[in-house]
This record gives structure tokens, C-alpha cells and sequence, in this order.
């Protein structure tokens, strides 16, 4: 690959961007009563909640404490649905019973929005961390379990016969054959689970927290300050997209013995 075709994915990849940057300020800057603040202005509300000494505020120097409380909430919650979802899903995939008993029930509750589930559970849980955790992880349960079952229906009968012809039991056959044939369709749910994760914690912390990104938000709203909801959601773009690089390096490397994804 040579230098100029290296420089041109990056390149493209932040015209948009940039373009999007110079349209905000020559259509914000200059107005004095204007509700969405010049990216400069954001721009500096952003180094103070990170590293203070520009506005001293209650907002100053807090981003470090509210980002780690996010990203315990947001991979927690995710972790957690993970390890339901995935061994659930292969049940329900592969055992037709399972799948008689509990996909009628989950397909019903699965077009429920996360955020109806809100109030019951503060109920439940209580106001605070408690709540959001448990919003998260039902925010990325179905995409893995939705996932998970699709994949283990998906593969090749063809593969259980070979399978069978090499002398392989029935009951090995499910992690010799099933797991790594189910992969690809699992680590497509597992991103898609993550990249909501990160969506529904807005709402999660939406439960009383002190502390998180969402609750920055909740609270810059009710402040009318513009240039910290538009840092809150900046700093969740950003770690909602390192997330699922890492995820998907992580399939990469998990998956390269197969052709499509090696």
C-alpha cells in the first residue's frame, strides 16, 4: 500500500467532520442569545471539565470522575448481559424445547423500549446505580441474545454430518461445531449490544446518580448549559467508538482463522 492510499481513508474519513465544524461556527458564531454555543466555546467548556483553571465551576475537573462511573455502568451492564445472553441464545439456537418455552415470551418483551422500563425499575431497584445498571444490560441483552440464536440456527447441517463422519459425539459437537461455525453472527450481537450500552446510559442515569455522563446532562439541562450536554454527548461518541474498535479487534483476532473476517 503505498503512502498516498494510506493518507486517504483518514482523510476522507474527517472531511465530513471538518465540514460539519466550519458550518456550526459560521452559524452560531457572533450571535449573543444563541441557545447552541461556537465549537470554540465547546471546545474550552471541554478542557475545563477535563483539566479545569478556565471557568472554575461545580462542573471543573470533573470528566475523569463522571466518565469512569459511565464506563463501569455501560461495560458492566453489558458484561452482564453477555453472560445471560450468550449461553441463553445457544440453548434456545440449538434445543428445540428451550426454544418453545421462552422465545414467545422474549420476542413479546423485546419490542419494549428501554425507556418504558424506567420507571418500573426505580421501583424495583431503587433510585441510583442500581436502576441504570439494570437498563443497560437489558439495553444490550437482546442484540446478543437475538444474535446468538441466529447465528447457532445458522449453521450448515452439512457441518454435523462431517462432524459425525470424523467420529465426533453428539454432545462435543456443540463446542467443536456450533461455537466457532456461530462466531461471526455472536460478535456482530456482542457489538451491537456494546454500541447500545452506550446509548441507553443517558437513560440510565437518568435514576438519580450523582455521577456519570448522562447525569452531567440531566443536570446541564436543567442549568440551560448547552456546551456541557454537547461535551457530555461528545465524550460518549468517543468512548462508545473506541468500545467497538476494540471489540471488533478483539473479533479479528478471534476470528482469523475464517476468510471473511481473518
Amino acid at each position: 500500500m503505498t503512502q498516498q492510499s494510506a493518507l486517504r481513508g483518514p482523510l476522507l474519513a474527517a472531511a465530513f467532520p471538518l465540514v460539519a465544524l466550519v458550518a456550526w461556527h459560521f452559524t452560531t458564531s457572533g450571535r449573543a442569545y444563541s441557545l447552541i454555543p461556537p465549537p470554540y466555546e465547546v471546545g474550552l467548556e471541554l478542557w475545563d471539565l477535563a483539566f479545569g483553571g478556565i471557568y472554575d465551576d461545580a462542573f471543573s475537573e470533573t470528566l475523569l470522575t463522571h466518565a469512569l462511573a459511565s464506563m463501569s455502568r455501560a461495560y458492566g451492564g453489558f458484561g452482564l448481559a453477555a453472560l445471560v445472553a450468550l449461553p441463553l441464545g445457544m440453548l434456545i439456537g440449538r434445543i428445540e424445547i428451550i426454544r418453545a418455552m421462552l422465545d414467545p415470551t422474549l420476542q413479546l418483551l423485546r419490542p419494549v423500549p428501554v425507556t418504558a422500563w424506567l420507571p418500573l425499575a426505580m421501583i424495583v431497584f431503587g433510585l441510583g446505580p442500581r436502576s441504570a445498571f439494570f437498563l443497560v444490560f437489558l439495553g444490550a441483552f437482546y442484540p446478543v441474545l437475538i444474535n446468538t440464536i441466529f447465528g447457532v440456527r445458522s449453521v450448515e447441517p452439512r457441518l454435523f454430518e462431517a462432524a459425525a463422519m470424523l467420529g465426533l459425539s453428539p454432545s462435543a459437537s456443540f463446542a467443536k461445531v456450533v461455537l466457532p461455525a456461530s462466531l461471526p453472527s455472536i460478535f456482530t450481537g456482542l457489538r451491537l449490544g456494546l454500541g447500545l450500552s452506550w446509548v441507553v446510559i443517558v437513560v440510565g442515569e437518568m435514576t438519580g446518580v450523582q455521577t456519570g455522563l448522562g447525569a452531567i446532562i440531566m443536570e446541564a439541562r436543567q442549568l440551560s448549559r448547552t456546551d456541557i450536554v454537547i461535551c457530555g454527548m461528545a465524550v460518549i461518541g468517543v468512548l462508545g467508538f473506541a468500545s467497538d474498535k476494540l471489540i471488533m479487534l478483539f473479533g479479528q483476532w478471534l476470528l482469523r482463522w475464517s476468510p471473511q473476517h481473518g
